[in-house]
């Protein structure tokens, strides 16, 4: 105890790492309800931060996971010999299912090793969901700028291998990197690997709104096409660019704002990307778009 006294006493240098919250005195006993006042702020802080992240989460678990089978089964009666997007929205959902799943283990925590499973599952299928929006992009993309070599060439064999590509990648992708490679690494490539995306989405939809011109689709289907492309653009840099610039930034650190509303945004993806199962059916969505889009698209119309 005398120890204690003498080293409180003598230390007379702030460390503003350590006491950031209220401006203590070094000299006397209020140093000591300094200490204790920071401590019960940080866990006041933390219980209030852990217990919103908790309902928001169960909340869309609870909303998201039965609209997403259902959206689902709904989708898988589009798919057709000759409609094959449908195809990377199901594996999409499919995807969004399995984070889903995760995150019901993430809030059971059960154990350490299961929390660390769950998480590790959960990041495989955020990696799946990108690259499945990808596929999305490019191949309506496809259909609009070559829609002649996209006829002949599309089948839905070659989207099954495309799809089992995708969902092996990310998979030997992680694993590698989970056994060989430190935190911090695995962070950075990850965002790097997330942040390859981008210029694709970019590309897409710059592309698919030059082509639109001249190209013989009806005017409902384009609505459609530049519906999910802005959508997918949307939720990639909605919902997952504030996540790939807090890990380029390194600000994955306990209770740091960024983080969590960066986590928590990519919690509501799978939310965000039942709305592509809406534009992809024909009604009031078509009227919807047809009054917000910027591009008149229905001059080639009767060329067709």
């Amino acid at each position: 105890m005398e120890d204690f006294n003498v080293s409180i006493s003598t230390s007379q240098e702030k460390n503003p790492e350590d006491f950031s919250y209220i401006d203590c005195d070094y000299g006397n006993i209020s140093y000591i309800r300094c200490y204790y006042s920071n401590i019960t702020a940080d866990y006041e802080y933390s219980e209030k931060v852990t217990f919103i992240m908790h309902v928001v989460t169960r909340v869309i678990i609870c909303i998201g996971l039965p609209l997403t089978l259902v959206a689902i089964y709904a989708v898988h009666s589009l798919v057709r010999n000759d409609h094959v997007a449908p195809i990377y929205v199901i594996n999409l959902l499919i995807s969004d299912v399995i984070q889903l799943c995760a995150l019901i283990f993430v809030e059971a925590r059960i154990n350490w090793e299961t929390l660390h499973i769950a998480y590790f599952i959960h990041t495989c299928g955020v990696a799946a969901s990108v690259s499945f929006m990808v596929c999305i992009a490019v191949e309506r993309y496809l259909v609009v700028s070559c829609p002649l070599w996209y006829r002949y060439k599309r089948s839905i064999r070659t989207s099954v291998v495309v799809c089992v590509l995708v969902w092996a990648f990310p998979l030997v992708w992680l694993l590698i990197f989970q056994f060989w490679v430190n935190f911090k690494v695995i962070n950075f490539l990850f965002s790097v690997f997330l942040l390859l995306p981008l210029p694709v989405f970019i590309f897409s939809l710059g592309g698919t709104l030059k082509a639109l011109s001249a190209s013989r689709i009806p005017s409902d289907e384009k609505r459609r096409i530049v519906g999910i492309l802005v959508l997918v653009l949307l939720i990639y840099t909605l919902l997952f660019m504030p996540r790939i610039i807090c890990f380029l930034a390194g600000r994955v650190r306990y209770l740091d704002p960024f983080d969590i509303l960066s986590f928590l945004f990519v919690k509501f993806s799978p939310l965000a990307d039942l709305f592509l199962y809406v534009f992809m059916r024909a009604g009031i969505i078509d009227k919807l778009l047809a009054a917000v889009c910027c591009c008149r698209m229905d001059s080639n119309d009767a060329n067709i």
